[in-house]
């Protein structure tokens, strides 16, 4: 028996279809093992020495691998053909060998697409683990934990409120966070277009006003009215006859076939598609065998597959839409390796796949790879120009017809933030001809700040600057939306008072290692790592050298003079100068009162930064600064949204006790739901949604049972059986797939088996030592929620508070105060309840109940003192 190994179970059960009894395919599901959350996983100080751990939910899974492993003749690693694939397989061959359950042929076998062409042919073709890049992934990995596992205590030390600091995510903030910068900067500046409206032969059209009084009009040239006006009625009163006519030729080429990249920002652009949603996606079309491999930044094609475009064009339309010659691509991107072909589809003659979202993508994806294999759209641009009889002022019309149009009758790329070019049609018209003028229009215009990015626009920019890698895009942006260091409105990037904060904080404290270029740098030298050109670990080196001394350097300063450089690094931000000229720091609190030297500062507090008085605590004055949830529902967007679409009844949007939600119908047959906070499109295609689940996704593969996905007390869920699955958040109730639902399920199953033993439940976080008892301070799930301990005392975490967000100083103040409440004793510590139980009873026989915390307390000030 040949064993083979992939990632996903759909995979599985397709490969094994195709290479038949003589094989076994099982799953990993993604990564086996990572390094585990907690000091030391990597140890600089033992040449880097990392530590793995097999994920819990992994356990029984890899059980089955190694069974079947020590009797198999062969093992194939068959993972994706990139680098977090060439280290699933890494991972399984070190973990299989440690276990002893290697087989003696061990071998790596890679295909770009799952067809029963590609498998065959790869497994004739099989080779090694590729070392350097797998040494690629330990830099990478050993890089961002480093990075990670130093900054985050120093953020939760010295910036309050503060949760994580990627090094990607942190760069990527500071693309959204100056791009804030800019706009608020912005100062808008009046000008003005005069435009006649032309006709000629019975057609319309619209001419600009590009010259006055002999002067060529620039964008701002007519700055206010008084001049506009004028150039209106000069322009009113001229008798315009036509100059020339210019008609110019125009070919278009098409785009090439899509990289991870380019995928993520036309989804967005054509489908509002989240990265993370497209990545989704395009996942399951592969492993549908629809599409090729949907991470790669090459833009070529494989000449098999470009032949079979070519067929299918001269199959869809006439010979003269095929080029005579194939169209060859190379990438322009930054960094890029061109390792893999293009995303394209594995069949041409397959003008669909999938259904909904799917269909839609596939239908993207094939339409692109067709035309860029088709021929040039040819245009042609006419530019009529109209002079009056002074000769001082100029029209200008242009226009612009499509001749044949080759690729664009497949495919037109979208474009970001850019205005249209001219398109309309003009008439017929020579030298000499004097168009009947229907009016004269002078319009005011601003202008306008830098555009907030988008998805598709932040991604491009990523890639420009050769930050990160499109196949990490998805998960970094939406980790700063799950952080709360952004949110999205319209479909743009607006960055969080707190992102702002953190911003600063890295610009002020770590300058080179939010800079673009250091950065970018850093993706050159993994590159020349996974070329083999360099040991990965004399890059940690140098990065460690610098890196730590610098946090260090941070640890050492007290928040009080970190803060003091942040209010000096923010000032124009928090303290904007004021229209009436006066100090935009002075207290309003203390010149109402009369006090003098009020003056606004920034500070640090147990739960984020705000600003306060230097007259504290005579003056009580404060502003809140980066506080989530500081804006209250108001219920100010109550009332009906509009209809559902096939009953017709009226959904209302109202707010009640317990937050917004959405309502249809009346009395006990109304039916109700809340309005989820990680809506920030909500609108009322997403009130029909919430009020028609749950969602049967479809009937589980095993048992023929119905899988369901809803939304509970405890947040977005799948069912099935009377089982459960958490997802991840509201948007995947309406995305997750039979696949994915299968698989969250069955880690679930994996969850609750462990938990059923003797395996104690892995901590959400670990923030540090506790100040007076020194025990490790964790955030740990519990049967009845979430909780923090320091291995003495545990102390249960609020329900409005997320237990990701709970930081170091907010956990002390929690424990201490269940300290304080002299809790029961627990089992397992029977030698403290001795002392203990005293003051309990005393308390049942109403002695004085406030001794027991004046204790708690007299002994933390004992130990702070020692201090």
């Amino acid at each position: 028996m040949q064993l083979v190994i992939v990632e996903s179970p759909a995979k599985a059960k397709t490969i094994e279809k195709y290479l038949g009894k003589d094989f076994k395919v099982l799953a990993s599901y993604g990564h086996v093992r990572d390094l585990p959350p907690k000091d030391g996983s990597v140890d600089p100080e033992a040449d880097f020495a990392m530590e793995w751990e097999l994920y819990r939910d992994k356990q029984s899974r890899f059980k089955e691998i190694a069974d079947a492993a020590k009797g198999a003749t062969r093992l194939v690693l068959a993972t994706d053909p990139d680098r977090e694939g060439e280290a699933i397989s890494w991972h399984v061959q070190e973990l299989l060998a440690k276990r002893k359950a290697l087989p003696k042929l061990v071998e790596r076998v890679t295909f770009n697409a799952i067809t029963k062409q590609a498998v065959t042919e790869a497994m004739a073709r099989p080779r090694e683990l590729d070392q350097p890049l797998i040494d690629a992934y330990l830099a990478r990995r050993a890089l961002d934990y480093l990075f990670g596992f130093t900054l985050s205590p120093v953020l939760w030390r010295k910036l309050p409120g503060a949760k994580s600091a990627g090094r990607v995510q942190s760069v990527a903030l500071r693309l959204i966070v100056e791009r804030e910068r800019e706009i608020e900067a912005f100062r808008a500046e009046e000008y003005w277009s005069v435009l006649a409206k032309l006709q000629h032969d019975g057609t319309e059209f619209d001419a600009r006003l590009v010259k006055f009084k002999g002067v060529k009009l620039e964008r701002l040239s007519l700055g206010n009215a008084g001049i506009a006006m004028e150039a209106k009625a000069a322009v009113e009163a001229g008798r315009f006859t036509v100059e020339g006519v210019e008609t110019k030729p125009v070919k278009r080429n098409p785009a090439p076939p899509f990289t991870t990249s380019t995928l993520q920002q036309e989804a967005a652009r054509k489908l509002g598609f989240s990265a993370q949603h497209t990545m989704r996606l395009a996942q399951s079309l592969y492993e549908a065998g629809a599409i090729t491999y949907m991470r790669t930044d090459g833009v070529q094609m494989d000449m098999s597959a470009i032949l079979a475009a070519r067929d299918a064009i001269a199959a869809r339309f006439s010979e003269d839409y095929r080029p005579e010659k194939p169209r060859m691509y190379s990438t322009k991107a930054k960094n890029a390796q061109e390792a893999h072909e293009a995303i394209r589809p594995t069949d041409f003659t397959r003008e669909r796949a999938g259904a909904g979202d799917e269909g839609k993508l596939y239908d993207l994806i094939f339409k692109r790879a067709m035309a860029s294999q088709m021929a040039t759209a040819l245009l042609e641009r006419t530019t009529i120009t109209l002079r009056d009889a002074t000769g001082q002022h100029e029209l200008r019309a242009t226009g612009q017809v499509i001749r044949f149009p080759g690729f664009l009758a497949v495919y037109q790329e979208g474009l970001d933030d850019s205005e249209d070019e001219d398109g309309g049609l003009l008439p017929q018209m020579k030298a000499g001809d004097m168009p009947a003028k229907r009016a004269v229009e002078a319009t005011q215009h601003f202008t306008q700040p830098p555009p907030r990015f988008s998805e598709a626009s932040l991604v491009k920019r990523l890639e420009e600057l050769g930050i990160g890698r499109p196949s990490t895009y998805a998960s970094t942006i939406q980790t700063l939306r799950d952080r709360a260091y952004v949110r999205m409105e319209k479909n743009r990037f607006f960055a969080e008072e707190s992102g702002r904060l953190l911003t600063a904080f890295l610009e002020r404290f770590f300058p080179t290692y939010v800079a673009y270029d250091f950065t970018a740098g850093m993706e050159d030298e993994l590159d020349v790592v996974s070329d083999g050109r360099e040991d990965y670990k004399l890059l940690l080196a140098r990065f460690w050298k610098d890196f730590k001394p610098k946090a260090d350097e941070v640890m050492e300063k007290l928040p009080s003079e970190v803060t003091e450089a942040l209010d000096e690094y923010l000032a124009d931000f928090l303290f904007p100068p004021r229209e009436d000229g006066h100090d935009p720091r002075a207290c309003p609190l203390c010149a109402s009162e009369g006090r003098a030297y009020g003056r606004l500062s920034l500070r640090g507090g147990k739960f984020g930064a705000f600003v306060a008085c230097a007259n504290y605590p005579e003056c009580k004055f404060t502003r809140r600064f980066a506080q989530p949830g500081g804006e209250g529902e108001d219920g100010a967007e109550d009332g009906i949204l509009g209809q559902h679409p096939e009953t017709g009844e009226n959904i209302l949007r109202k707010t009640g006790r317990f937050g917004p939600y959405v309502e249809m119908g009346e009395g006990k047959e109304a039916k109700r739901a809340s309005i989820p906070k990680d809506l920030d499109d909500f609108g009322l295609d997403w009130a029909v949604k919430l009020l028609d689940l749950p969602r049967i996704i479809g009937a589980h593969p095993d048992t023929g049972l119905d899988i369901e996905a809803n939304i509970g007390r405890y947040g977005p869920y799948l069912r099935h059986d009377g089982k459960y699955g958490k997802l991840t958040n509201t948007r995947e109730v309406f995305e997750v797939g039979m696949n994915r639902a299968v698989d969250i399920l069955a880690q679930a199953a994996n969850r609750g088996a462990a938990g059923a033993g003797r395996g104690k439940a892995e901590p959400i976080a670990a923030l540090g030592p506790h100040p007076t008892s020194g025990g490790e301070i964790k955030v740990m799930p519990g049967r009845y929620g979430p909780y923090v301990t320091d291995g003495t005392t545990n102390a249960t975490i609020p329900r409005d508070t997320k237990p990701e967000d709970v930081t170091l100083e907010a956990a002390i103040e929690l424990i201490d105060a269940r300290a304080a409440k002299a809790p029961a004793a627990k089992k397992g510590k029977k030698k403290a309840a001795p002392k203990k139980a005293a003051p309990k009873k005393a308390a049942a026989k109403k002695a004085p109940a406030k001794k027991p915390p004046a204790k708690a307390k007299a002994k933390t000030g004992a130990a702070a003192a020692a201090k």
